[in-house]
């Protein structure tokens, strides 16, 4: 095997810029976008919880109409 190569200084600073922007940009992102799915997930609960009521009244409503001897 050969022995390493030597990296540039200046790869070397453009690398870890890059990863600290990233990490940067990454927490930022997640900042603005946290509180837009915190909304879409209480928004997605009343909907459900809306829904699974419909869905109770539907299925009380059918055993309601249902002809059987028993009744």
């Amino acid at each position: 095997m050969a022995p390493p190569v030597a990296v540039s200084p200046l790869i070397k600073t453009a690398r870890y810029s890059a990863l600290i922007a990233g990490i940067i940009y990454g927490k930022r992102r997640y900042d603005h976008l946290k509180p837009i799915a915190a909304e879409e997930r209480k928004i997605e609960e009343e909907e459900k919880k809306a829904r699974e009521e419909r869905e109770r009244i539907a299925k009380q409503l059918a055993e309601a109409n249902e002809d059987t001897i028993l009744k």
